[in-house]
This record gives structure tokens, sequence and C-alpha cells, in this order.
């Protein structure tokens, strides 16, 4: 008996040990961070401009790694089923929490398997329209499209993008219709806004701007609380008389749920330290985002909401991933 009980003892000393060793050879190693979109995108920059510095702090090599598709699903999966050791986190969007509404069928679940750790920043989308539309508000987009339903159309990136459920808010509080042309990414979608192949669409503002300026897009409002420094004599659309349309994106990072709270807390303090900095803050601004933090349990309660938000437009809506 006495024999056995040393060799259990030891047996569960040595897995102890192993245990200890494998968590600290995880946090040695490479941390990743998992974009879910594709190079280029508003997530791969916070991700590409963060890396290297979160890599400083660590101690610790930081690699960007793109894993694009199904609206960002396959790349948050990668994350949920990753192990919580502090190998790998997620850079992602609202879109992940309107793709919880949107996808039912999924086998996870994109905000109860995925533990908050920062917010970083906050995106917003402005209303556009092409110069032949006529419109100069967006007052007079909602007039045009209670006097003809469903002949004014608007384009998207894609089902279930920010840039589609924006709409989808806009027309619900604006009790218009407004038919959905989804295009497969924002290029052609604004290419053929260019064009005046469609009447309307929301964009980032990084992505407006230059064809604002250039008088190829019309500006019609944003979808915030306030006004942006980038455009600032462009109304919000409570503003222009278009109702209370606030669609801000948020930005932040997720890790696999079972992350221990005491890491978390660490990831969180030096994300936080590396959003302050003025060279953080000018490579942000630049593609229209506001640097942002918030505690893990704070930045919890925004997605949680949010993700109540989304579910209840689209529901009202009836929109349909597929």
């Amino acid at each position: 008996m006495k024999s056995g009980f040393v060799l259990t003892r030891r047996g569960l000393v040595a897995a102890a040990l192993l245990a200890t060793a494998g968590l600290a050879a995880a946090q040695d190693g490479p941390l990743r961070l998992i974009v879910p979109f594709t190079p280029g995108t508003g997530i791969d920059l916070i991700a590409r401009t963060v890396g290297p510095r979160l890599s400083e702090r660590l101690k610790r090599p930081v690699v960007v790694e793109n894993r694009a598709g199904a609206s960002g699903n396959i790349g948050t999966e990668a994350v949920v089923r990753a192990a919580p050791d502090g190998s790998t986190l997620l850079v992602s969007v609202n879109t992940l929490v309107m793709n919880r509404s949107l996808y039912p069928q999924m086998p996870f679940d994109p905000v109860r398997d995925l533990q908050p750790v920062s917010l970083t920043s906050w995106g917003q989308l402005i209303l556009v329209t092409h110069p032949r539309s006529g419109f100069k508000t967006a007052a007079e987009l909602i007039d045009a499209a209670k006097k003809a339903p469903g002949k004014l159309n608007y384009a998207s990136p894609g089902v279930g993008t920010p840039h589609h459920l924006s709409m989808e808010l806009f027309k619900n509080t604006a009790k218009v219709f407004l038919t959905h042309i989804p295009y497969r990414g924002t290029g052609p979608a604004v290419t053929d806004m260019i064009g005046g192949q469609v009447d309307a669409m929301f964009l980032p503002i990084h992505v407006a701007l230059p064809q604002v300026r250039s008088g190829r897009l019309v500006a019609l409002g944003i979808g915030s609380d306030k006004r942006h420094p980038l455009l600032p004599d462009l109304p919000t659309l409570s503003e222009a008389k278009a109702g209370d349309v606030n669609v801000d994106m948020w930005y932040g990072v997720f890790a696999p749920k079972g992350m221990p709270a005491a890491q978390v807390a660490t990831l969180n303090r030096e994300i936080n330290d590396i959003l302050r900095s003025e060279d953080v803050k000018k490579a942000f601004e630049g593609q229209g985002m506001d640097p942002a933090s918030d505690t893990p349990d704070g930045f919890a309660k925004l997605v949680n909401r949010d993700a109540d938000r989304w579910a209840a437009l689209i529901k009202a809506q009836g929109i349909k991933a597929e």
C-alpha cells in the first residue's frame, strides 16, 4: 500500500510538472494573432500594428495569421478550438456577434466560447451615394425610398457584413425599403457604386474618404453619435433627420475560453499600453479608426449588449445568411 501511494504521488507530481512545462513552453513559443479576414482590412492593420509591439513587451515572437472565409467564421473557429494557453488570440470586429445570429447552426458560439481580452478601437461607417442620384442629404434618400419602395437599391460587400446590417438598421429605423445587392467584397461594390449601378451603401471612412474628396461619391451622413474629425462638416444621421442610427464598429482581441484570468489581465494591460502610444494612434487614425481600451469585463459587456442588439435586428428584418 505504501509503495503504491508513493508511486501515485510521484505520478501526480510528474503530471503537474509536465503540465507546468507545457504551459511555459506555450508562453515562450510564438503567439499567433488570428485575423479572420484578408490582408489589408482594418482588423489586419490592428494585428500588424499591435503585433510587433506586443512581441517586444512579452519577449516572444508574435505572428499574424490570416484565416479568411465564411464571413470570418473559419478564423474564429480556429481560435475557439485552440488551447487556452496564451499561444493563440483572435483579432476581430463586431461581425463576430452578427454571425452568431446569422449562422445559428454553427458548431460553436462566438460569444460564449471566446474570452474577451481587450477592446482596441472604434470605426465609423458613412452613408454614401453617387453624384448622379441627385441626393444631397440622407433625408432626401429616405423621401425617395418612401415614394417608391424597392425601386432604390444598396450595395454591400456581402450578406452579414457590418455594411449590410447597418443599412438594414437604417431601413428599419426610417421605415423604408431598399433592395439589397450583395457583392463579393468591398472593391466590386465600390466600383459599381461609383459607376451609378447602385444607389447607396455604408462604407468605412477610410474607404469612402478618397472617393468623397474627389467627388466620385457623395457622403450623406455618418452612422455615429458624433461627427468625425476627418469629415467635420458631415452630419450624423440623427442630425440629418434620418433617425438615431449608430452603427459604430468595435474592434478587439479575444482568447479561447478558459484562459487563466491572470494571463488575460496581463495581455489586457500590455495591449492597452500599446494603444496609448502616439505612433499607434496615428496608424489607426489613418484608417479611420479611433484607439480605445477597456477592461476584459467591460469589453465582455459591450460584446454581449451588441450581440443582443444585432440579434433583434436580424430577427425583425428576417435576414438570412444564405
